[in-house]
Formats: structure tokens, C-alpha cells, sequence
């Protein structure tokens, strides 16, 4: 296995040891987050508190992203890959003091460490694929150099959807991972699990990974962490409604009402948002192909970027308005659940892993990090705004309210995404 690995083409093992590092991570990531929701559950904690452990970590990621891109485009990614790993592992020993002093205080500092970790591993993972993406394989040689750039982007679009959709897929497994390891090892024994793992793939990143992987020709000044881009500013803005349409009704209101007017056991509501998890990063996965399938038909012929982000971004919206109709007319809510998140699933999966193509393809070639980071600012802040009014809405007006809101929401972002540039993408490209 050692000796395959070392045959790979340079950039194609350091793509892999990226990814690698990222699913660990990530794994670990969402079985934390299952651990402290079931762990202070069992210990009495109301809901507001549980809420409340993770207002940090969301938050958190606003100001990381923002200023790890502008951090890794000095110091280079495998730097700040490195730094999120070793900052998640103060978090998680800041979990293993003795339960005394597990004050919802305490845990809210580690779970903005955590938070701090997830945004500088995901923004250093999603920015390396930029420089990664560009290894030639022998059967490129022949081809023209218009042919070259777009089996470049069509391989660029590629590694994203795999990078991103695994990343979703394990953050599922993790929610069952932390709900198996809180039972056989109980709390402290599960995290130290986790700090061990991620010790050892530390350990490993610290002697494989590229030294000067993403780091900028020219140091950028602090004041550049704002892009100048208006592709990108374009693109945060439209990935700002599109995340905050998802959690204004996944968050807090969902869960809720499944336990609540659904009748679902705590374990079942768990259960069942990790599977839609992994099936939405499934077909994160396979984006490429399902986007060539369908946007050559109903995008129309030019297929700009503009066009494939607002095609799909309405689809999403519809999807979701048929949600928010089933259930305020007098049809099962169960069904008009069960069947819309599955719909809901594969277009937003779509889309989300449009716009991750988007951001690296926009983005420039020195100091890459700089506008990923820009742009998962966006993606943190629509998060932190979505869950805020998730939990206001549907305590005030309900599912219902918090689902049609979220319509608005997505309509706004297909909207922005309609002032794209288009810079010759087109999706037969992507297959």
C-alpha cells in the first residue's frame, strides 16, 4: 500500500493526504457534535442550553474564515490545516476534565475552539484543491490547450464534489460514531478516542504534507482579507442566503417539530437527520455528472455560470415552496416531509456543490485562500443568521413560517446568482 502511494504522481498524494486529513476531521467533527448534544441531555440540560453550547462555534466561524484565508495566504495551508488540528485537540482536551467542571460556560469555549478548528481545516482543504487540481495525466498530452483547460476544470469540478460531498457523508457517519462511542466508552473515553486519532494524523500531516502549499508569491496585507472580486463578493452573497435558507428550518425547527408534532423518540430524530446527511453529501459526490445531465437540456445552450447557479437555485426554491403548500394544506405532514427533504436533498446537494466549484474556479491562483476564506465567511455568517431565526420563528409562527421563509431566502440567492461573469464554464465541461 506504502509502496502504490509513493508511485502516485506528487500532487495526486498530497490531493490525498488533504482529503485524508479533512474526513478524519470531519468524522470526528460531527461525533463531537453528537457527543455533547446526547451527553448533556442525559445530564439534564434543556434544549436552550444545548443551543447555546454551539452559538460559539457558529460564530466563531464568521471570524476564522475571514481571517484564515488572509492567514494561509501568508503562511501557506498546510500550515493552517495543521493549526485547526491542533487547536481541535485543546478542544477536545478541554472535554476531559472531570464532570464538575463541564459548566455550560467551559464547553462553549471549547466548542469556539472547535469551531475555529472545523473553518481553518475546511478553508485550507477547499483552497489546496485549487493548487492540487492541476496535475496532468498522460492522456492530457495530446490534447490542445483549450481541451487541457477544460479537462482542467472538468477535474477541478470533480475533486470538489468529491472533497465536499465526502466531507458531508462522514459528518453523518459522525452523528451515529458519537452516539456508539458515548455507549461503549462513555463521554471522556469517546473523546479521548477522538484526541488520539486526530494526534496521529497530525502527526502525519506535520511530515507529508507540502510545505508551501497555497502560500502567496507576494504576502498579502491585512487590509485584502475583503475581496475585490466581483465574481466572488457575487458568489458569497448568493451562498449567504442559500445557507441561511437551509438552517432557518434545519436547525431548530425541524428537529423540534419531528420530536414534537411528528411523535419521533430523540434517537430517531438523530438517526434520521444523519442519514439525510450522508445521502446529501452522496450526491454532493456525484454533482458533476447529475449537473452535465440536466443543465445542458434547461440551462440553455450557452450553460454560463450564471445560468447553471439561478436554474438550480430555483429548482431548489420550488421544491421547497411545494413543502411549505403540503403542509399548510390537508395532505400528511409526515409524507410531505419525508418526500420534500428527500427532494430538498438532491437540489440543494446541487447547488451546494456548484457554488464550492464556483469559489475555486473564481478564485485566484496566488493566494487562493484569500477568497475561499472571504467566501466561507459568507457561507458561516448565513449559518449564524439562520439558526438566530430558526429558533425565533418557529417558537413564534412554526414550521410552516420557517420553511416559507426560507423560499424567500432561496429565491433571493438564485436572483444574485443571475450578476455571475460568465468565464466559459460550460457543463459539458463538468462531466
Amino acid at each position: 500500500m506504502i509502496e502504490k502511494f509513493k508511485q502516485l504522481p506528487e500532487l495526486f498524494r498530497q490531493y490525498l493526504l488533504v482529503t485524508t486529513n479533512y474526513w478524519c476531521f470531519t468524522l470526528t467533527d460531527g461525533a463531537l457534535r453528537m457527543l455533547v448534544v446526547l451527553y448533556f441531555y442525559q445530564l439534564g440540560y434543556g434544549a436552550l442550553d444545548i443551543a447555546l453550547l454551539f452559538v460559539f462555534y457558529e460564530f466563531f466561524g464568521v471570524i476564522t474564515n475571514l481571517f484564515g484565508g488572509w492567514l494561509g495566504a501568508r503562511i501557506g495551508l498546510n500550515r493552517t490545516m495543521n493549526i485547526g488540528l491542533f487547536i481541535q485537540i485543546l478542544a477536545l482536551g478541554m472535554l476531559l476534565v472531570p464532570q464538575v467542571y463541564l459548566t455550560v460556560p467551559w464547553v462553549m469555549a471549547a466548542q469556539a475552539l472547535s469551531g475555529i478548528a472545523k473553518d481553518l481545516n475546511k478553508m485550507s482543504a477547499k483552497s489546496a484543491v485549487k493548487s492540487l487540481a492541476n496535475f496532468k495525466f498522460d492522456q492530457h498530452k495530446t490534447l490542445t490547450s483549450s481541451a487541457m483547460n477544460a479537462a482542467a476544470e472538468a477535474r477541478l469540478f470533480k475533486l470538489v464534489a468529491v472533497l465536499t460531498g465526502s466531507k458531508n457523508t462522514l459528518k453523518g457517519v459522525g452523528f451515529f460514531l458519537g452516539g456508539v462511542l458515548l455507549a461503549l466508552l462513555g463521554f471522556q473515553g469517546a473523546v479521548l478516542a477522538m484526541l488520539v486519532l486526530l494526534s496521529c494524523i497530525l502527526i502525519v500531516s506535520l511530515l507529508r504534507l507540502k510545505q508551501d502549499l497555497g502560500k502567496a508569491k507576494n504576502k498579502p496585507k491585512f487590509k485584502e482579507i475583503f475581496s475585490k472580486s466581483r465574481a466572488i463578493n457575487i458568489l458569497s452573497a448568493a451562498r449567504l442566503f442559500l445557507f441561511c435558507a437551509r438552517d432557518v428550518w434545519f436547525v431548530v425547527a425541524l428537529p423540534v417539530y419531528l420530536a414534537s408534532e411528528i411523535g419521533w423518540e430523540h434517537e430517531w430524530v438523530g438517526g434520521f437527520l444523519a442519514a439525510w446527511v450522508i445521502i446529501y453529501g452522496l450526491v454532493q459526490s456525484s454533482a458533476p455528472s447529475l449537473i452535465n445531465r440536466f443543465s445542458v437540456k434547461a440551462a440553455t445552450a450557452s450553460n454560463k455560470e450564471a445560468k447553471m447557479a439561478c436554474f438550480w437555485g430555483l429548482v431548489l426554491t420550488l421544491i421547497t415552496a411545494l413543502i411549505t403548500l403540503g403542509l399548510v394544506s390537508e395532505l400528511p405532514a409526515f409524507w410531505v416531509l419525508m418526500i420534500g427533504l428527500a427532494g430538498f436533498a438532491v437540489a440543494f446537494a446541487i447547488n451546494s456543490s456548484l457554488h464550492s466549484f464556483l469559489i475555486v474556479h473564481y478564485a485566484s491562483d496566488d493566494g487562493v485562500s484569500l477568497d475561499v476564506g472571504f467566501y466561507y465567511m459568507a457561507n458561516a455568517m448565513g449559518r449564524l443568521l439562520g439558526t438566530l431565526m430558526s429558533g425565533y420563528l418557529y417558537q413564534s409562527y412554526g414550521l410552516e413560517a420557517c420553511i416559507g421563509f426560507s423560499v424567500a431566502l432561496l429565491f433571493i440567492a438564485s436572483m444574485i446568482a443571475i450578476a455571475l461573469p460568465n468565464q466559459g464554464i460550460k457543463a459539458k465541461q463538468t462531466a
